[in-house]
């Protein structure tokens, strides 16, 4: 699941890097979710030295170009999607990111700011909908955000897993509230629309040593999400118990140096344990209270709410979320009672 709002980010703040770079589709990867290295031929010359090809550049002339526009998280982090590689339903079953629908977790902890602290309480649903994003039948989740007790956030977002078994995120439509009142949903942002990209939430295989990759890019919002995996078997303890398989994945957005990094904290058959801050002004922390597995009595109601926010959304994005396919429920009963 996509714990904690991005870093607290400020939308507004420095885009230099990318500002007007075109989103390049990229093409079908042969194992999606991950990109392919880049290899290069050389030639022998008559004379017995070595020629680079015609069309290649060699590496003194390589060494002065710029970066691969592509690669928005640097090199070898260039999206590689493609619809046919993704079930006609999705199954979200990855080891350190598994979406039943059904299931609900809760996280608590607190932001330290300039201003003070806040505290936090998130709530996280796999709902039983889906909602087709790119010609990928996506999982709805649906989260609310309490800080000191009042709703600021009550978001959906989509995710579906490939079929190497990484787990993309599609888009998101968070709706804001202050003094628990709707004020909008500004940051909204879906795969396919106004240049915004899918992004891998989850690899297939996290491994350390291994190239940076893009969560997800929305240039319409400033939204660009870099993830790394930054360290495996450690050991964390939260509420819900203590764990000694924890992966630990880095997240920062390069567009937003001066926010700092976010570390997330996964166990296997879990996910997502503990949140907390590097660096920025902001010092945000969170960590797994409750897993719960909802009765289906339960469930039919989570649906009904996530419909009506999912309906919602055609009123207030009419420019992003208008142009999306409905919501549809798939899933109703999860075994309870």
């Amino acid at each position: 699941m996509r714990q904690s709002r991005r870093r607290l980010s400020a939308l507004g703040s420095v885009f230099t890097l990318l500002v007007a770079i075109a989103t390049v589709a990229s093409c079908a990867a042969p194992n999606p979710g991950q990109t392919p290295a880049t290899t290069s031929t050389t030639s022998a010359s008559p004379s017995g030295t070595t020629t680079a090809p015609a069309g290649t550049t060699t590496a003194s002339e390589s060494a002065s170009e710029a970066p691969d526009p592509t690669e928005l998280c640097g090199p070898g982090s260039a999206i590689n999607f493609d619809s046919a590689a993704f079930p006609d339903a999705p199954v979200i079953d990855n080891k350190w990111f598994s979406l039943a629908p059904g299931t609900q977790y809760t996280t608590s902890g607190k932001v330290v700011s300039a201003d003070g602290t806040t505290e936090r309480i998130v709530t996280h649903t796999v709902t039983g909908l889906t909602k087709v994003i790119g010609g990928v039948k996506t999982q709805v989740m649906w989260d609310r955000d309490y800080a000191d007790g009042s709703l600021v956030e009550s978001e959906l977002a989509f995710f579906a897993q490939d079929k190497a078994g990484a787990v993309w995120l599609f888009g998101e439509y968070p709706e804001e509230f202050e003094n628990d009142k709707f004020v909008g949903a500004p940051n909204t942002f879906i795969h396919g629309i106004s240049e915004s990209q899918a992004g891998i939430a989850m690899q297939g295989e996290p491994r350390v040593d291994t190239p940076e990759y893009v969560q997800a890019h929305a240039p319409s919002v400033d939204f660009l999400d870099c993830g790394d995996v930054f360290q495996v078997n450690q050991r964390v303890c939260v509420p819900t118990g203590c764990y000694d398989d924890v992966l630990v994945i880095d997240e920062h957005n390069p567009l937003e140096p001066a926010v700092g990094h976010q570390r997330k904290f996964y166990s296997a058959g879990t996910g997502l344990v503990k949140v907390t801050a590097v660096g920025g002004a902001d010092q945000e922390t969170l960590d797994l209270v409750k897993v719960e597995k909802l009765t289906d009595a339960k469930l039919v109601e989570v649906n009904k709410e996530a419909l009506k926010l999912d309906q919602h959304g055609y009123d207030v994005s009419k420019e992003v979320y208008a142009k999306t396919p409905r919501a549809e429920v798939a899933t109703e009963t999860t075994g309870g009672y």
